[in-house]
Protein backbone atom coordinates (compact mmCIF):
# COMPACT_ATOMS: atom_id res chain seq x y z
CA UNK A 1 0.00 0.00 0.00
CA UNK A 2 1.29 3.47 -0.93
CA UNK A 3 2.67 5.33 2.09
CA UNK A 4 0.33 8.13 3.21
CA UNK A 5 2.95 10.79 2.57
CA UNK A 6 2.78 9.93 -1.16
CA UNK A 7 -1.01 10.10 -1.41
CA UNK A 8 -2.33 12.93 -3.53
CA UNK A 9 -3.93 15.90 -1.85
CA UNK A 10 -7.22 15.04 -3.57
CA UNK A 11 -7.16 11.50 -2.17
CA UNK A 12 -6.14 12.58 1.33
CA UNK A 13 -8.88 15.21 1.50
CA UNK A 14 -11.51 12.74 0.24
CA UNK A 15 -10.39 10.03 2.69
CA UNK A 16 -10.57 12.43 5.64
CA UNK A 17 -13.97 13.71 4.53
CA UNK A 18 -15.29 10.14 4.13
CA UNK A 19 -13.73 9.06 7.45
CA UNK A 20 -11.55 6.45 5.76
CA UNK A 21 -8.56 8.20 7.29
CA UNK A 22 -8.29 10.49 10.26
CA UNK A 23 -6.56 13.86 10.10
CA UNK A 24 -4.42 12.61 12.99
CA UNK A 25 -3.16 9.69 10.88
CA UNK A 26 -2.36 12.03 8.02
CA UNK A 27 -0.63 14.51 10.31
CA UNK A 28 1.47 11.81 12.00
CA UNK A 29 2.58 10.43 8.64
CA UNK A 30 3.80 13.81 7.48
CA UNK A 31 5.40 14.78 10.80
CA UNK A 32 7.31 11.49 10.72
CA UNK A 33 8.45 12.22 7.18
CA UNK A 34 9.56 15.73 8.19
CA UNK A 35 11.51 14.32 11.14
CA UNK A 36 13.20 11.81 8.85
CA UNK A 37 14.21 14.05 5.94
CA UNK A 38 14.14 17.69 6.98
CA UNK A 39 17.43 17.55 8.96
CA UNK A 40 19.16 16.81 5.65
CA UNK A 41 17.06 18.86 3.25
CA UNK A 42 16.26 21.94 5.39
CA UNK A 43 13.00 22.67 3.59
CA UNK A 44 10.78 23.51 6.58
CA UNK A 45 12.50 26.09 8.75
CA UNK A 46 9.84 26.72 11.40
CA UNK A 47 7.70 23.81 12.62
CA UNK A 48 4.96 23.49 15.22
CA UNK A 49 5.65 21.06 18.02
CA UNK A 50 4.04 17.64 17.58
CA UNK A 51 1.52 18.11 20.44
CA UNK A 52 0.15 21.33 18.94
CA UNK A 53 0.04 19.91 15.40
CA UNK A 54 -1.79 16.80 16.59
CA UNK A 55 -4.27 18.91 18.58
CA UNK A 56 -5.16 20.74 15.37
CA UNK A 57 -5.65 17.40 13.63
CA UNK A 58 -7.85 16.13 16.46
CA UNK A 59 -10.03 19.23 16.15
CA UNK A 60 -10.31 18.58 12.41
CA UNK A 61 -11.46 15.01 13.10
CA UNK A 62 -14.06 16.21 15.61
CA UNK A 63 -15.47 18.56 12.98
CA UNK A 64 -15.86 15.68 10.52
CA UNK A 65 -17.48 13.46 13.15
CA UNK A 66 -19.93 16.24 14.06
CA UNK A 67 -21.01 16.61 10.44
CA UNK A 68 -19.75 20.19 10.21
CA UNK A 69 -19.33 21.84 6.85
CA UNK A 70 -15.68 21.36 5.96
CA UNK A 71 -13.43 22.96 3.38
CA UNK A 72 -11.65 21.36 0.41
CA UNK A 73 -8.31 21.10 2.27
CA UNK A 74 -9.79 19.95 5.57
CA UNK A 75 -7.20 18.17 7.71
CA UNK A 76 -4.30 18.50 5.27
CA UNK A 77 -0.96 19.66 6.74
CA UNK A 78 0.66 22.56 4.93
CA UNK A 79 3.56 24.93 5.50
CA UNK A 80 3.56 28.50 4.19
CA UNK A 81 6.45 30.19 2.41
CA UNK A 82 8.50 32.25 4.87
CA UNK A 83 7.69 35.45 2.99
CA UNK A 84 4.02 35.23 3.96
CA UNK A 85 2.76 36.40 7.37
CA UNK A 86 1.26 33.77 9.67
CA UNK A 87 -0.39 34.83 12.92
CA UNK A 88 1.57 33.68 15.95
CA UNK A 89 4.16 31.84 13.84
CA UNK A 90 7.64 33.18 13.13
CA UNK A 91 8.01 34.80 9.72
CA UNK A 92 11.57 35.91 8.88
CA UNK A 93 11.51 36.75 5.13
CA UNK A 94 14.91 35.02 5.16
CA UNK A 95 16.44 38.15 6.72
CA UNK A 96 18.41 38.45 9.96
CA UNK A 97 16.53 41.71 10.54
CA UNK A 98 13.39 39.63 11.12
CA UNK A 99 14.90 36.47 12.58
CA UNK A 100 12.56 36.61 15.59
CA UNK A 101 9.58 38.31 13.96
CA UNK A 102 6.15 36.88 14.87
CA UNK A 103 3.23 38.56 13.02
CA UNK A 104 -0.04 39.33 14.79
CA UNK A 105 -2.21 38.49 11.80
CA UNK A 106 -2.38 36.12 8.84
CA UNK A 107 -1.84 37.34 5.33
CA UNK A 108 -4.80 36.78 2.99
CA UNK A 109 -3.31 33.58 1.56
CA UNK A 110 -2.77 32.02 5.00
CA UNK A 111 -6.27 33.05 6.08
CA UNK A 112 -7.75 31.37 2.99
CA UNK A 113 -5.78 28.19 3.69
CA UNK A 114 -7.14 28.03 7.24
CA UNK A 115 -10.68 28.77 6.06
CA UNK A 116 -10.38 25.82 3.65
CA UNK A 117 -9.45 23.54 6.55
CA UNK A 118 -5.70 23.28 5.94
CA UNK A 119 -3.56 22.86 9.06
CA UNK A 120 -0.59 25.23 8.94
CA UNK A 121 2.28 23.42 10.65
CA UNK A 122 5.26 25.56 9.65
CA UNK A 123 7.12 27.77 7.19
CA UNK A 124 9.17 26.81 4.12
CA UNK A 125 12.60 28.23 3.36
CA UNK A 126 13.25 31.05 0.92
CA UNK A 127 16.23 33.16 -0.14
CA UNK A 128 16.81 36.43 1.70
CA UNK A 129 13.73 38.57 0.92
CA UNK A 130 12.86 35.98 -1.75
CA UNK A 131 15.54 37.41 -4.05
CA UNK A 132 17.24 34.87 -6.31
CA UNK A 133 16.61 31.34 -7.56
CA UNK A 134 18.93 29.60 -5.12
CA UNK A 135 17.34 28.98 -1.72
CA UNK A 136 19.73 30.01 1.05
CA UNK A 137 19.76 32.80 3.61
CA UNK A 138 21.76 33.89 6.68
CA UNK A 139 18.99 32.83 9.09
CA UNK A 140 18.49 29.18 8.13
CA UNK A 141 21.13 28.32 5.54
CA UNK A 142 20.58 26.39 2.32
CA UNK A 143 17.80 24.03 1.26
CA UNK A 144 18.99 20.94 -0.61
CA UNK A 145 17.63 19.04 -3.60
CA UNK A 146 15.98 15.72 -2.64
CA UNK A 147 17.27 14.08 -5.84
CA UNK A 148 20.85 15.03 -4.95
CA UNK A 149 21.40 16.85 -1.64
CA UNK A 150 24.73 18.22 -2.87
CA UNK A 151 22.82 20.31 -5.41
CA UNK A 152 20.47 23.27 -5.21
CA UNK A 153 16.70 22.99 -5.26
CA UNK A 154 16.37 26.34 -7.05
CA UNK A 155 14.19 29.10 -5.68
CA UNK A 156 12.84 31.25 -4.41
CA UNK A 157 10.07 28.80 -3.44
CA UNK A 158 12.74 26.16 -2.87
CA UNK A 159 11.63 25.02 0.56
CA UNK A 160 8.09 24.52 -0.72
CA UNK A 161 9.20 22.49 -3.75
CA UNK A 162 11.51 20.27 -1.69
CA UNK A 163 8.91 19.63 1.01
CA UNK A 164 6.37 18.51 -1.60
CA UNK A 165 8.87 16.53 -3.69
CA UNK A 166 10.13 14.65 -0.62
CA UNK A 167 6.66 13.82 0.71
CA UNK A 168 6.89 16.12 3.72
CA UNK A 169 3.77 17.98 2.58
CA UNK A 170 1.05 17.16 0.03
CA UNK A 171 0.85 20.80 -1.13
CA UNK A 172 2.63 24.12 -0.64
CA UNK A 173 2.31 27.73 -1.71
CA UNK A 174 4.94 29.82 -3.44
CA UNK A 175 5.50 33.13 -5.15
CA UNK A 176 6.97 34.01 -8.53
CA UNK A 177 8.45 37.09 -10.16
CA UNK A 178 11.00 35.68 -12.57
CA UNK A 179 10.49 31.95 -12.05
CA UNK A 180 10.29 31.33 -8.31
CA UNK A 181 7.42 28.83 -8.62
CA UNK A 182 8.56 27.21 -11.85
CA UNK A 183 12.34 27.05 -11.31
CA UNK A 184 12.29 24.98 -8.08
CA UNK A 185 9.47 22.83 -9.46
CA UNK A 186 11.64 22.00 -12.46
CA UNK A 187 14.66 21.26 -10.27
CA UNK A 188 12.63 19.06 -7.88
CA UNK A 189 10.35 17.11 -10.27
CA UNK A 190 7.09 18.65 -9.08
CA UNK A 191 4.51 21.03 -10.51
CA UNK A 192 4.68 24.80 -10.04
CA UNK A 193 2.03 27.10 -11.49
CA UNK A 194 2.55 30.81 -12.12
CA UNK A 195 -1.04 32.07 -12.42
CA UNK A 196 -2.22 35.16 -14.27
CA UNK A 197 -1.64 38.46 -12.44
CA UNK A 198 -4.55 39.03 -10.06
CA UNK A 199 -5.63 35.39 -9.99
CA UNK A 200 -4.37 35.06 -6.40
CA UNK A 201 -4.73 38.46 -4.71
CA UNK A 202 -2.14 39.71 -2.26
CA UNK A 203 -1.73 42.65 0.07
CA UNK A 204 1.34 44.15 -1.60
CA UNK A 205 2.21 47.46 0.03
CA UNK A 206 4.47 48.63 -2.79
CA UNK A 207 2.84 48.53 -6.24
CA UNK A 208 -0.31 46.39 -6.12
CA UNK A 209 -0.85 47.07 -9.83
CA UNK A 210 2.46 45.37 -10.76
CA UNK A 211 1.78 42.19 -12.82
CA UNK A 212 5.21 40.62 -12.17
CA UNK A 213 4.86 39.28 -8.60
CA UNK A 214 2.24 36.52 -8.29
CA UNK A 215 1.33 33.83 -5.76
CA UNK A 216 0.56 30.26 -6.73
CA UNK A 217 0.60 26.52 -5.92
CA UNK A 218 3.24 23.80 -5.83
CA UNK A 219 2.10 20.16 -5.90
CA UNK A 220 3.06 16.73 -7.17
CA UNK A 221 0.44 16.92 -9.94
CA UNK A 222 -1.45 19.51 -11.93
CA UNK A 223 -4.71 18.19 -10.45
CA UNK A 224 -3.47 18.92 -6.94
CA UNK A 225 -2.11 22.30 -8.04
CA UNK A 226 -5.61 23.10 -9.26
CA UNK A 227 -7.06 22.08 -5.91
CA UNK A 228 -4.79 24.49 -4.04
CA UNK A 229 -5.42 27.22 -6.62
CA UNK A 230 -9.17 26.87 -6.06
CA UNK A 231 -8.62 27.84 -2.43
CA UNK A 232 -6.11 30.69 -2.69
CA UNK A 233 -7.59 32.31 -5.84
CA UNK A 234 -10.67 34.51 -6.01
CA UNK A 235 -11.57 38.16 -5.80
CA UNK A 236 -10.62 40.36 -2.88
CA UNK A 237 -10.75 44.15 -2.93
CA UNK A 238 -7.32 44.33 -1.28
CA UNK A 239 -5.87 43.87 -4.78
CA UNK A 240 -6.81 46.33 -7.52
CA UNK A 241 -6.04 43.73 -10.22
CA UNK A 242 -7.84 40.80 -8.53
CA UNK A 243 -9.81 38.64 -10.96
CA UNK A 244 -13.49 38.10 -10.14
CA UNK A 245 -13.88 34.64 -11.74
CA UNK A 246 -15.09 31.91 -9.36
CA UNK A 247 -12.04 29.66 -8.78
CA UNK A 248 -14.01 26.55 -7.75
CA UNK A 249 -13.55 24.94 -11.17
CA UNK A 250 -9.80 24.65 -10.65
CA UNK A 251 -10.44 21.91 -8.07
CA UNK A 252 -11.92 19.59 -10.70
CA UNK A 253 -9.11 19.52 -13.29
CA UNK A 254 -8.95 16.31 -15.33
CA UNK A 255 -6.12 15.27 -17.70
CA UNK A 256 -6.87 16.30 -21.25
CA UNK A 257 -6.58 13.76 -24.04
CA UNK A 258 -3.58 14.97 -26.07
CA UNK A 259 -4.99 13.79 -29.40
CA UNK A 260 -5.08 16.92 -31.57
CA UNK A 261 -3.77 19.26 -28.88
CA UNK A 262 -1.67 21.92 -30.62
CA UNK A 263 1.69 22.60 -28.98
CA UNK A 264 4.10 25.27 -30.16
CA UNK A 265 7.51 23.83 -29.25
CA UNK A 266 10.44 26.09 -28.40
CA UNK A 267 13.76 24.38 -27.69
CA UNK A 268 15.63 27.57 -26.71
CA UNK A 269 13.06 30.13 -25.47
CA UNK A 270 13.88 32.48 -28.31
CA UNK A 271 17.59 31.73 -28.68
CA UNK A 272 18.88 31.23 -25.12
CA UNK A 273 21.78 28.89 -24.33
CA UNK A 274 20.45 25.62 -22.86
CA UNK A 275 22.55 22.78 -21.45
CA UNK A 276 22.82 19.70 -23.68
CA UNK A 277 21.28 17.34 -21.08
CA UNK A 278 18.15 19.49 -20.90
CA UNK A 279 17.85 19.71 -24.68
CA UNK A 280 18.19 15.94 -24.96
CA UNK A 281 15.63 15.15 -22.24
CA UNK A 282 13.07 17.55 -23.67
CA UNK A 283 13.64 16.35 -27.24
CA UNK A 284 12.65 12.88 -26.02
CA UNK A 285 9.62 14.39 -24.27
CA UNK A 286 8.63 16.09 -27.52
CA UNK A 287 8.63 12.75 -29.35
CA UNK A 288 6.57 11.14 -26.61
CA UNK A 289 3.91 13.86 -26.81
CA UNK A 290 3.75 13.46 -30.57
CA UNK A 291 3.30 9.71 -30.09
CA UNK A 292 0.30 10.47 -27.87
CA UNK A 293 -1.37 12.40 -30.68
CA UNK A 294 -0.34 15.97 -29.90
CA UNK A 295 0.34 18.20 -32.90
CA UNK A 296 3.78 19.53 -31.98
CA UNK A 297 5.11 22.36 -34.15
CA UNK A 298 8.69 23.64 -33.76
CA UNK A 299 8.43 27.38 -33.26
CA UNK A 300 10.67 29.91 -31.56
CA UNK A 301 8.42 32.71 -30.27
CA UNK A 302 9.24 36.34 -30.86
CA UNK A 303 10.26 37.41 -27.35
CA UNK A 304 12.06 40.55 -28.47
CA UNK A 305 12.37 42.99 -25.59
CA UNK A 306 11.38 40.45 -22.91
CA UNK A 307 14.70 40.71 -21.05
CA UNK A 308 14.55 44.50 -21.00
CA UNK A 309 10.95 44.42 -19.84
CA UNK A 310 11.59 41.99 -17.01
CA UNK A 311 14.87 43.48 -15.82
CA UNK A 312 13.57 47.06 -15.92
CA UNK A 313 10.41 46.38 -13.92
CA UNK A 314 12.14 44.01 -11.52
CA UNK A 315 14.78 46.67 -10.80
CA UNK A 316 12.05 49.29 -10.39
CA UNK A 317 10.32 47.07 -7.84
CA UNK A 318 13.56 46.64 -5.89
CA UNK A 319 13.78 50.40 -5.24
CA UNK A 320 11.28 49.91 -2.41
CA UNK A 321 14.10 48.27 -0.42
CA UNK A 322 16.35 51.32 -0.70
CA UNK A 323 15.42 52.94 2.67
CA UNK A 324 16.08 49.71 4.57
CA UNK A 325 19.43 49.22 2.83
CA UNK A 326 20.48 52.77 3.65
CA UNK A 327 19.63 52.16 7.30
CA UNK A 328 21.32 48.75 7.70
CA UNK A 329 23.49 48.10 4.62
CA UNK A 330 25.38 45.21 6.20
CA UNK A 331 22.14 43.22 6.63
CA UNK A 332 21.57 42.69 2.89
CA UNK A 333 23.44 40.45 0.46
CA UNK A 334 25.48 41.97 -2.35
CA UNK A 335 23.07 40.98 -5.10
CA UNK A 336 20.24 42.90 -3.41
CA UNK A 337 22.48 45.98 -3.18
CA UNK A 338 23.20 45.64 -6.91
CA UNK A 339 19.51 45.24 -7.81
CA UNK A 340 18.51 48.33 -5.83
CA UNK A 341 21.32 50.35 -7.41
CA UNK A 342 20.09 49.27 -10.84
CA UNK A 343 16.59 50.42 -9.98
CA UNK A 344 17.75 53.77 -8.67
CA UNK A 345 19.68 54.35 -11.91
CA UNK A 346 16.58 53.97 -14.09
CA UNK A 347 15.45 57.03 -16.05
CA UNK A 348 11.80 57.83 -16.79
CA UNK A 349 12.43 57.10 -20.46
CA UNK A 350 13.73 53.61 -19.52
CA UNK A 351 10.46 52.81 -17.79
CA UNK A 352 8.40 54.29 -20.62
CA UNK A 353 10.28 52.22 -23.21
CA UNK A 354 9.86 49.05 -21.14
CA UNK A 355 6.12 49.72 -20.85
CA UNK A 356 5.76 49.95 -24.62
CA UNK A 357 7.83 46.81 -25.11
CA UNK A 358 5.68 44.94 -22.60
CA UNK A 359 2.47 45.90 -24.38
CA UNK A 360 3.83 44.66 -27.72
CA UNK A 361 5.22 41.47 -26.14
CA UNK A 362 1.90 40.64 -24.53
CA UNK A 363 -0.03 41.12 -27.76
CA UNK A 364 2.38 38.97 -29.79
CA UNK A 365 2.37 36.07 -27.34
CA UNK A 366 -1.39 36.29 -26.76
CA UNK A 367 -1.88 36.10 -30.55
CA UNK A 368 0.38 33.04 -30.70
CA UNK A 369 -1.70 31.32 -28.00
CA UNK A 370 -4.83 31.99 -30.04
CA UNK A 371 -3.46 29.46 -32.56
CA UNK A 372 -2.01 26.90 -30.11
CA UNK A 373 -3.27 25.31 -26.92
CA UNK A 374 0.09 25.83 -25.18
CA UNK A 375 3.60 27.03 -25.83
CA UNK A 376 6.16 24.51 -24.55
CA UNK A 377 9.73 25.39 -23.62
CA UNK A 378 12.43 24.50 -21.06
CA UNK A 379 11.72 25.51 -17.49
CA UNK A 380 15.41 25.99 -16.79
CA UNK A 381 18.51 26.40 -18.94
CA UNK A 382 20.70 24.42 -16.52
CA UNK A 383 20.37 21.30 -14.39
CA UNK A 384 20.52 21.70 -10.58
CA UNK A 385 24.03 22.92 -9.72
CA UNK A 386 26.22 22.72 -6.62
CA UNK A 387 24.39 23.94 -3.52
CA UNK A 388 27.45 25.98 -2.54
CA UNK A 389 27.37 27.92 -5.83
CA UNK A 390 25.25 31.06 -5.64
CA UNK A 391 24.41 31.12 -9.35
CA UNK A 392 25.77 29.86 -12.70
CA UNK A 393 28.25 32.08 -14.52
CA UNK A 394 28.06 30.30 -17.88
CA UNK A 395 25.70 28.04 -19.81
CA UNK A 396 26.89 25.73 -22.55
CA UNK A 397 30.05 27.82 -22.94
CA UNK A 398 28.20 31.15 -23.01
CA UNK A 399 29.28 33.53 -20.23
CA UNK A 400 26.70 35.37 -18.12
CA UNK A 401 27.13 38.91 -16.83
CA UNK A 402 24.62 38.95 -13.97
CA UNK A 403 23.07 36.62 -11.44
CA UNK A 404 19.56 36.62 -12.92
CA UNK A 405 20.50 35.86 -16.54
CA UNK A 406 20.46 32.09 -16.03
CA UNK A 407 16.71 32.32 -15.23
CA UNK A 408 15.67 33.91 -18.52
CA UNK A 409 13.82 30.79 -19.65
CA UNK A 410 11.31 31.71 -16.93
CA UNK A 411 11.70 35.49 -16.72
CA UNK A 412 10.98 35.96 -20.42
CA UNK A 413 7.65 34.22 -19.85
CA UNK A 414 6.97 36.36 -16.76
CA UNK A 415 7.38 39.44 -18.94
CA UNK A 416 4.50 38.29 -21.18
CA UNK A 417 2.13 38.21 -18.12
CA UNK A 418 0.66 34.91 -19.39
CA UNK A 419 0.04 31.97 -17.03
CA UNK A 420 2.72 29.25 -17.06
CA UNK A 421 3.31 25.91 -15.39
CA UNK A 422 6.35 23.66 -14.95
CA UNK A 423 5.68 19.91 -15.06
CA UNK A 424 8.13 17.01 -14.71
CA UNK A 425 9.72 16.48 -18.14
CA UNK A 426 12.22 13.69 -17.50
CA UNK A 427 15.63 12.97 -16.02
CA UNK A 428 19.23 13.38 -17.13
CA UNK A 429 21.55 10.33 -17.23
CA UNK A 430 22.75 11.46 -13.77
CA UNK A 431 19.21 11.26 -12.38
CA UNK A 432 18.58 15.01 -12.18
CA UNK A 433 15.06 16.32 -12.87
CA UNK A 434 14.28 18.41 -15.94
CA UNK A 435 11.18 20.58 -16.07
CA UNK A 436 8.97 21.29 -19.08
CA UNK A 437 7.32 24.71 -19.03
CA UNK A 438 3.91 25.20 -20.61
CA UNK A 439 2.45 28.66 -21.27
CA UNK A 440 -1.27 29.25 -21.66
CA UNK A 441 -3.55 31.88 -23.14
CA UNK A 442 -4.45 35.02 -21.16
CA UNK A 443 -6.31 34.00 -17.97
CA UNK A 444 -6.32 30.47 -19.34
CA UNK A 445 -5.32 28.53 -16.23
CA UNK A 446 -8.17 26.01 -16.49
CA UNK A 447 -7.18 24.89 -19.99
CA UNK A 448 -3.49 25.07 -19.09
CA UNK A 449 -3.94 22.80 -16.07
CA UNK A 450 -5.89 20.25 -18.11
CA UNK A 451 -3.25 20.10 -20.84
CA UNK A 452 -0.50 19.96 -18.20
CA UNK A 453 -2.22 17.01 -16.53
CA UNK A 454 -2.40 15.24 -19.87
CA UNK A 455 1.28 15.94 -20.52
CA UNK A 456 2.16 14.56 -17.08
CA UNK A 457 0.34 11.32 -17.85
CA UNK A 458 2.06 10.99 -21.22
CA UNK A 459 5.57 11.62 -19.90
CA UNK A 460 5.27 9.80 -16.57
CA UNK A 461 8.33 11.47 -15.04
CA UNK A 462 6.42 12.76 -12.03
CA UNK A 463 6.06 9.23 -10.68
CA UNK A 464 9.82 8.95 -10.02
CA UNK A 465 10.38 9.74 -6.35
CA UNK A 466 13.70 10.72 -4.75
CA UNK A 467 15.99 7.85 -3.75
CA UNK A 468 15.45 7.54 0.03
CA UNK A 469 19.06 6.48 0.55
CA UNK A 470 20.20 9.96 -0.50
CA UNK A 471 18.41 11.75 2.31
CA UNK A 472 17.16 9.48 5.08
CA UNK A 473 19.34 9.31 8.15
CA UNK A 474 22.18 11.28 6.61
Amino acid sequence: MTALHWWSAHDLARAIRDRELSAVEVMRAHLDRIAELNPTLNAIVTLLGEPEALRMAEQADRAVAAGDVIGPLHGLPIAVKDLMDTAGMRTTYGSPLFADHVPDADCLLAARLRAAGALIVGKTNTPEWGVGSQTFNPVFGATRNPYDPERTCGGSSGGAAVAVAAGMLPLADGSDIGGSLRNPAGFCNVVGLRPSPGRVPSESVYDPFDPLPVLGPIARSSRDAGLLLSVIAGYDAVSPIALAEDPAGFAAVEPRDLEGVRIAWSATVGGLPVQRDIRDVLAAARERLSAHGAVVVDLEPDLDGADEVFETFRALGMVAMSPAIEKTPDQFKATIHANVAQGLALRPEDVSRASALRAALYRRTAALLADYDVLALPTTQVVPFDVEQEYPTEIDGVGLEGYIEWMRSCSRVSATTLPAISVPGGFTPDGLPVGLQLVGAPRGELTLLGVAAGVEEALGAGATRPDPSLTAGS
